[in-house]
């Protein structure tokens, strides 16, 4: 029996339920590129038809990508990414970043991501937006969210191996402040795909004094000692 993933109490569980199939975010990676039309997909992924049929359907139904007609004779969809859709895009540069890094097999990375002109090759990195530093795993404390559900099933809930919520403390404003850092994936402003408004994301440039690809660095910066709370 196929598991709902959406109503679990967790927002990465909630995120596979959509994308946690690889035809999918190649789909995805496909209309980032530009690509709008079924037989460009067909074409693009030589994947099956009704596989394809299926997996746009579901973008649609989950609000990625919306369908919109544009032929009539015969009748002909095009899907275009919204909103949701865009804003995936710093998911995929951080999964290609760990692919150029684990997975080139030393050949380099095979695509490369460039900001605005060559020279500012993206390497895409999870940084805090309290401090500006990077992340780390080791850095993390996974905490209670204020969306965590009361009525979570038993063998869904995992607050015990949960922080409880950050405590919030008052600024010198008065106004309440959390004492976790947020943190965000700094990557570049993606062109919009969809008619609607753009929308940009923070980015992220690593200046190559050279004309070779980037890869990721393999150096850790400097880190503050101490979990992020």
């Amino acid at each position: 029996m196929k598991r709902e993933f959406s109503e679990w109490p967790c927002s990465l569980a909630r995120a596979v339920d959509v994308f946690g199939d690889s035809w999918t975010l190649l789909i995805v990676r496909d209309a980032l590129q530009g690509l709008t039309r079924f037989d460009e997909f067909q074409r693009s992924l030589n994947i099956a038809r009704n596989t394809l049929s299926d997996r746009l359907g579901k973008l649609v139904d989950a609000g990625v990508m919306v369908k919109r007609f544009y032929q009539d004779n015969p009748p002909r969809y095009e899907y275009l990414l919204t909103e949701m859709g865009r804003d995936f895009f710093p998911v995929l540069a951080a999964m290609l970043s760990w692919g150029d890094r684990w997975l080139d097999d030393g050949g380099g990375a095979p695509v490369t991501l460039h900001h605005h002109k060559p020279g500012h090759n993206i390497v895409s990195q999870v940084v805090c937006v309290e401090c500006g530093e990077p992340v780390w795993h080791a850095d993390i404390q996974f905490c209670v969210g204020p969306g965590y559900p009361d009525d979570v099933p038993p063998e869904l809930d995992m607050r015990d191996r949960l922080a409880p919520a950050p405590v919030e403390s008052a600024d010198r404003s008065g106004l309440g402040t959390q004492t976790s850092p947020a943190t965000a994936v700094k990557v570049p402003r993606e062109a919009g795909i969809a008619d609607d408004a753009d929308q940009g994301t923070s980015t992220s440039g690593d200046k190559a004094s050279s004309g070779e690809p980037a890869t990721a660095s393999r150096a850790r910066p400097t880190r503050h000692s101490g979990r992020a709370g």
